[in-house]
C-alpha cells in the first residue's frame, strides 16, 4: 500500500498507509460498538477519505478508485506460498474482516486459489473482530471444536480475540514488537509462517 500511495502522493506513502490502517481498524471497532455495520470495503474507503482529509491531500475520484483497487491486489510475504504448500495436508481457512469481494480478489491475485477449505467473512454476522461471534464462525464452518483450531495472525489484538474465545493462537510477530497489554498471552509466538511448519510437524 505504501508504494501505491507514493504513486499518487510522492513521499507520503508511509504516513498515509499508517493513518489509513489505523482508522480502518478504529472504524471497525466503532461500528461494532455502535451496532452500525458496514462492510469492510466501505469502511476501508471511509478510512482513506478521512486520512487524506486530515493530511490535506487532494483525493480526487481517480486517486480514490486506484488506491481502493490496490487493496484487491495485496502482496504476500515472501514465505507465504511455500509455507501454505507445506501445510496443505491440513484444512486451511481464512477468517477475516474483509468483505467476500475483497477476500476472493486477494486470494486470486496472490495465486492462492484452491488452498483454502473455507474463506469466511465477518459479513455473515455483520460485526467485526474481535467480537466472539466472529471466531465462532470458524467452529461452525469447519465443524472442529474451538480448542482444536489453530488461529494464526500477525495482529496481536486479533489473536487476543481468538484466544479469549477459546482458539489456540499463533502470533506471527515479524517485527519483534512487544505484545499489547490485554491480559492475554498467545499460545505460540513465531517470527514467520515458516516457523509454523516445524511446530505442526
Amino acid at each position: 500500500m505504501i508504494s501505491a500511495v507514493n504513486e499518487k502522493f510522492p513521499g507520503q506513502g508511509p504516513a498515509v498507509s499508517a493513518g489509513w490502517r489505523t482508522r480502518q481498524l478504529e472504524y471497525t471497532w466503532l461500528r461494532s460498538l455502535m451496532g452500525r455495520y458496514e462492510d469492510f470495503w466501505h469502511v476501508t474507503e471511509s478510512a482513506l477519505v478521512t486520512t487524506c482529509n486530515a493530511m490535506k491531500l487532494p483525493l480526487d475520484a481517480a486517486a480514490r478508485t486506484q488506491l481502493m483497487e490496490s487493496y484487491l491486489h495485496l502482496d504476500t510475504f515472501p514465505e507465504v506460498k511455500q509455507a501454505l504448500k507445506a501445510l496443505s495436508h491440513l484444512p486451511l481457512s481464512i477468517l477475516s474482516n474483509g468483505s467476500p469481494k475483497m477476500l476472493h480478489a486477494v486470494v486470486e491475485s496472490a495465486g492462492l486459489e484452491g488452498i483454502f477449505t473455507h474463506i469466511i467473512s465477518v459479513d455473515e454476522v455483520k460485526i467485526f473482530k474481535p467480537a466472539p461471534v466472529v471466531y465462532e464462525l470458524a467452529v461452525k464452518k469447519t465443524g472442529v471444536e474451538k480448542g482444536h483450531i489453530g488461529f494464526v495472525s500477525s495482529n496481536f489484538w486479533d489473536g487476543a480475540g481468538a484466544k479469549a474465545f477459546g482458539l489456540r493462537t499463533h502470533w506471527i510477530n515479524r517485527a519483534g514488537v512487544p505484545p499489547d497489554e490485554l491480559g492475554i498471552t498467545p499460545d505460540v509466538t513465531l517470527k514467520s509462517l515458516t516457523d509454523l511448519i516445524d511446530l505442526v510437524a
